[in-house]
C-alpha cells in the first residue's frame, strides 16, 4: 500500500538552533557519488560508490530577530554546521526518524531577498557532510 508522509509540524535545527518557525521547505537528497570501474574486456560500464555529495535546500523566512535567521545563519557563511530534519516534532521513532547531516557547507547566504507586498524569504543549500539516520 502506498503512503506518503504530509510534513504539517516538522523539526528543522541548524548548528543545534531550532528554526522550524521560519522553514517553509525542506529537501535533503543523499547522494553517493558513483565511480567508473569498468575494466578491459567489459561489455557496460560498471560502477562503484564514491564519496558522499549530500544537499540540504531549505526555503526560509528572513528573520533578523536575535536567535532567528540571519542570526543564527550569518556566521555560519564558509564553514560547516549540522543540521537535523525529523518528520514530525514527536520523538523520535522508526516512523519519527530524526535525518542529520554533519559537516554541512554553507557557501553563501542571501542577506534580503524581498518584493512589495512580499514576505522577505530566502533559499539555503548547505553542500556535503555526513548523512546518518536515527530512529531512537
Amino acid at each position: 500500500m502506498a503512503t506518503s508522509t504530509y510534513l504539517s509540524n516538522p523539526l528543522v535545527t541548524i548548528n543545534a538552533v531550532d528554526l522550524t518557525d521560519q522553514c517553509t521547505a525542506a529537501t535533503l537528497t543523499k547522494t553517493v557519488e558513483a565511480l567508473e570501474s569498468t575494466a578491459f574486456g567489459g561489455v557496460a560500464r560498471v560502477y562503484v560508490g564514491g564519496l558522499q555529495a549530500n544537499e540540504v535546500t531549505l526555503t526560509m523566512y528572513n528573520s533578523f530577530a536575535t536567535t532567528e535567521t540571519y542570526a543564527t545563519l550569518s556566521g555560519l557563511v564558509g564553514t560547516s554546521t549540522n543540521i537535523t530534519i525529523k518528520p514530525t516534532s514527536a520523538a523520535t521513532s522508526a516512523t519519527n526518524p530524526i535525518f542529520t547531516i554533519t559537516g554541512a557547507y554553507l557557501e553563501s547566504l542571501p542577506i534580503v531577498n524581498a518584493s512589495l507586498g512580499e514576505l522577505d524569504t530566502i533559499d539555503l543549500t548547505f553542500q556535503g557532510g555526513t548523512y546518518s539516520v536515527a530512529i531512537v
